[in-house]
């Protein structure tokens, strides 16, 4: 699924439109890529943990030479399944299925007020 396919998929199950989906999208995918840039996991409970690890310093080999060069420490990001996820991937758990959209209930007529009652009379 690339990024139009999900954009599709969300606005249909959501309701919303594609244009709106496109615009969370890619305010979360900036808001997740900033905050782990500075170094915070970002956890969403069921679904997973995005996370900054360093990749320790290494020897590897020119593919073509054959020499050995230094690649140097860096910081890459990671994503790590939560269990609901998990479980949803092994078959386990069912995936959540959108319940068929419920027709909103018609507005309701305010109730009536009950006559006033009459005073009763006076005697003379």
């Amino acid at each position: 699924m690339n990024k139009s396919e999900l954009i599709e998929a969300v606005a249909e199950r959501a309701e919303l439109s594609k244009a709106a989906v496109n615009k969370a999208i890619d305010a979360l995918t900036e808001v997740i890529t900033s905050v782990i840039a500075k170094g915070n996991p970002v956890a969403l409970i069921g679904f997973g943990t995005f996370k900054s690890v360093m990749r320790s310093a290494r020897t590897g080999k020119n593919p073509k030479t054959g020499a050995p060069l230094k690649i140097a420490a860096k910081a890459v990001p990671k994503f790590s399944a939560g269990a609901g996820l998990k479980a949803a991937v092994a078959g386990k758990k069912p995936v959540a299925k959108k319940a068929p959209a419920k027709k909103a209930p018609a507005a309701k007529k305010p109730a009536a007020k009950p006559a006033a009652k009459k005073p009763a009379a006076k005697k003379k």
